[in-house]
This record gives structure tokens, C-alpha cells and sequence, in this order.
């Protein structure tokens, strides 16, 4: 079983029936509140729903997360999502030529997030950045493992928090993506 947490991170169910959270290796698509987020999502769970995904663990990140290529049959997934134009190149951690390839072909074509206007394709790294640095925006200060059941938040933006910061995915228990279903309505 493959979920999809947002256009760059999946959780998947081992043989051994473990949950595993993945963040995709190399790219870096739109974060939630910004534009083509919603595009990008849709296509990643397009491409692994109902599929087997292969993965390759290239790293561990500060969450936890496992940092993959990940595969269905001979697509590789995250090449796939930079040359449909959902994601960029995450510069930071790859200058891989085919993928920088891929992504200047997707932004000549404008396929994706590449047709929006240029006021609207701001990196998702910058963007995180800038919220962080917005004191209005930021979110409260919140600290994964203090809290692990619905019980105990105290507002859907900390349910979010720790299932999407966290990768508590017992806060989403009907898998929609949404957690604590009686905070966040």
C-alpha cells in the first residue's frame, strides 16, 4: 500500500507491514498553500496508487524520513515528476545532468508548474524560507514526540504538524490526508 503525503513524500507499507515514510531524493515539489501543490500531489498518487514501488534509500533526513528514488516498474518516479513539470530539482541535494535536463526541457515546454506566471514558481525551498522568516506566518513552536494520539493536541495545526513534520501517521487513521478528524474539520 503507497500513500501520498504531498508531491514529494510517501508512505508505503512494507512486506513486513511496517509503515515507512519516503521523501523523494533530488526534487522538491510545491508545498501546500502554494500554487500547483494540489497538481503536483495529483500526480504523484497517480503515478504509485494500486502500483508495487521499488525504492532506493540514499539517505536518512532529520525527520527520520527515508530519501529515495523511488520506481514503479522501469519509471523512475522522481524523474517522472521533474519532467511533467511537479517538482524542481532540489539543487541543494543533486545536480544530477538528466534530471537539470529534464527540468529545463519541462520549463521550455511549460508543462506543469512551469506555465503558471513567474511570479507564482517560487522554489519551494525559498518558500519555506520565507515563511519561516515571517513571524505572522510561522507556526507555532511545536516538538515532535511530545505527543502521539489525537487526545492530545490542542489544535489542527498541531495535528498537522505532527503528522506531517513528524510522519505520525496514526493521526490520519482513515488515510485522507487529513489528521484528527475531530480538530480538523
Amino acid at each position: 500500500m503507497v500513500g501520498v503525503v504531498d508531491g514529494d513524500t510517501l508512505t508505503v507499507r512494507t512486506e513486513g507491514h511496517a509503515q515507512l515514510r519516503i521523501r523523494l531524493h533530488a526534487i522538491d515539489s510545491p508545498e501546500r498553500g502554494q500554487p500547483y501543490s494540489g497538481p503536483a500531489l495529483q500526480l504523484l498518487a497517480d503515478l504509485v496508487a494500486n502500483r508495487m514501488i521499488r525504492f532506493e534509500t540514499v539517505d536518512t533526513d532529520s525527520y527520520g524520513r527515508s530519501v529515495a528514488r523511488v520506481y514503479v516498474g522501469d519509471t523512475d518516479v522522481n524523474a517522472e515528476l521533474v519532467r511533467q513539470g511537479a517538482a524542481w530539482v532540489y539543487r541543494k541535494y543533486s545536480d544530477d545532468p538528466a534530471l537539470l535536463e529534464l527540468e529545463r526541457e519541462a520549463r521550455e515546454q511549460k508543462r506543469g508548474l512551469w506555465a503558471l506566471p513567474a511570479s507564482q514558481r517560487v522554489p519551494p525551498w525559498e518558500f519555506r524560507a520565507s515563511e519561516r522568516s515571517s513571524p505572522a506566518k510561522r507556526a507555532p513552536d511545536f516538538v515532535c514526540g511530545r505527543k502521539t494520539y489525537c487526545r492530545e493536541m490542542q489544535s489542527c495545526a498541531e495535528a498537522r504538524f505532527h503528522l506531517e513534520t513528524c510522519g505520525l501517521s496514526r493521526l490520519d487513521g482513515d488515510g485522507d490526508g487529513v489528521p484528527c478528524s475531530s480538530l480538523c474539520r
